[in-house]
């Protein structure tokens, strides 16, 4: 192409862009300089968007015992512990953990810490659900282990995840949800949890080492070990 041609296509290019009083060149501006749609990855109906709704409304921390009805008993909301946080939110999943706890204990108590731990004789419909190692026990007889070896990679940690840790400062366990926000600077995911203030959201994933990973799994029934089985049974008998 020679210097005189290039310059003809140069010249009517920028009258083109230039007709009708510069509109083709305001156009161009205006479409580099729109700000894309806003993408939210939050979910409305996930479990840290309903666990969230806790936030402000708890705001106390009670470790006491209290007599609750059953099923669907709760003490009342402004206060509670970490497992209270997961309980209501669980039940706007429709799965009360009151219940599916207590049914199982029922049958199977020997397989839960109570009797060594708090020197239990039976399974109590009014506190089994709401302490740390009975629900680590009943996620793993249900299938909710991610892995037997939690580690600190925050991509593992999915929204909505639950995970346990030992919180020694308080010489307790304790248990969080996985938020769907995260850390700006850091990228490791937020926890929605009562580590004594009340619900609240923040940073502290791996303040503790964390010693158990769930991830609830939804529209499905809640199968012990051995009910399968005997299902199967009574499923090949007809």
């Amino acid at each position: 192409m020679t210097k005189k041609t290039k310059a003809i296509l140069l010249t009517s290019l920028a009258l083109l862009l230039l007709g009708g009083g510069g509109v083709g060149f305001y156009y161009l501006q205006q479409k580099e300089k729109a700000p894309a749609a806003p993408v939210s990855l939050e979910d409305a109906n996930g479990l840290p968007a309903l666990a969230r709704k806790q936030i402000g409304v708890t705001v106390g921390y009670s470790p006491d015992y209290v007599v609750l009805d059953y099923p669907g008993g709760d003490v009342p909301m402004e206060t509670g512990v970490c497992t209270d946080v997961v309980v209501r939110a669980l039940r706007l999943k429709g799965i009360d953990l009151q219940q599916v706890v207590h049914e199982d204990m029922e049958k199977n108590f020997r397989k839960y810490p109570g009797r060594k731990l708090w020197k239990q004789r039976a399974a109590d419909s009014s506190i089994d659900h709401r302490r740390v190692p009975n629900l680590e026990v009943f996620f793993e007889r249900i299938g909710w282990s991610v892995t037997d070896t939690p580690g600190t990679d925050p991509a593992a940690y999915l929204p909505g995840d639950l995970v346990t840790c030992y919180d020694k400062d308080h010489g307790r366990p304790h248990i969080m949800i996985i938020s769907d926000r995260k850390d700006a600077a850091t990228g490791i995911p937020k926890v929605i949890h009562n580590s004594g203030q009340g619900t609240q959201e923040n940073d502290v994933l791996f303040a503790f080492p964390v010693t158990g990973h769930f991830r609830p799994v939804y529209g499905e029934e809640i199968i012990l070990p051995g009910q399968q089985a005997k299902q199967e049974s009574t499923a090949s008998e007809k």
